[in-house]
């Protein structure tokens, strides 16, 4: 389990692809202290396994899901990650419970300065969206963020200093895709009281017949 709070910016030292997997090479600092092998580290959001390390640098494995999920399948050599180790039993909880398996992709359509933050707005796929909600938790690659907008197609979230800082987010380009965790409250709770909320033939809100039909009243 994460918590969405980057510990550092790294960066890609090799790659070894194959036709839709891969292993790579990151060099880094702060999450080399006390690692083993086996260990997680999410990687722009995503949960992976180190598979050898140095004093400089660590490897681990792509597999195919991870690259057609998420934008991991772009990095080239040099390019940065957010990365953050897994958290330990007992460390402060700053962020959100964030488990580092991505529910997808969405595009970055708007970077705008407000005083001393960033506006960031994306345009994400309804599969995405159904779970973005207002001052709700979302995670863009890898980071922790509270939803301040919410359209039908797209949502916003404010950057602060720090976070501009370190992080890759503040360092992309118009158009540029962003790995995606959506809050997993809302994904448990869809699931248990099994609601099928792509059917659009029945739109019923939540009154107290919903609720007694469901075992909350």
């Amino acid at each position: 389990m994460f918590t969405g709070l980057i510990e550092e910016i790294g960066i890609i030292e090799n790659i070894i692809k194959g036709s839709n997997f891969a292993s790579i090479v990151i060099r880094a600092e702060k999450v080399l202290d006390g690692l083993k092998l086996g260990d997680s580290i999410a990687t722009n959001g995503v949960c992976l396994t180190v598979t050898d390390f140095n004093k400089n640098s660590f490897t681990v494995d792509i597999m195919p899901e991870s690259m057609d999920r998420s934008n991991l399948k772009d990095i080239v050599r040099g390019s940065e990650v957010n990365l953050e180790r897994a958290m330990k039993s007992g460390d402060r909880f700053g962020g959100h419970i964030v488990s580092g398996h991505i529910d997808g992709k969405g595009k970055l359509i708007l970077i705008r300065k407000d005083g001393n933050a960033h506006w960031l707005e994306i345009e994400a796929p309804d599969e995405i969206m159904r779970y973005i909600v207002f001052k709700g938790s979302v995670t863009l690659d890898g980071t922790s963020l509270t939803v301040a907008k919410v359209n039908e197609k797209n949502f916003s979230v404010s950057i602060i200093p720090l976070t501009g800082e370190e992080t890759t987010l503040l360092r992309k380009n118009i158009g540029d895709e962003i790995n995606i965790e959506c809050d997993l409250i809302g994904k448990y709770i869809e699931k248990l009281i099994n609601i099928d909320l792509s059917d659009k033939k029945e739109k019923r809100g939540i009154d107290s017949a919903f609720l007694k039909e469901n075992g909350f009243i």
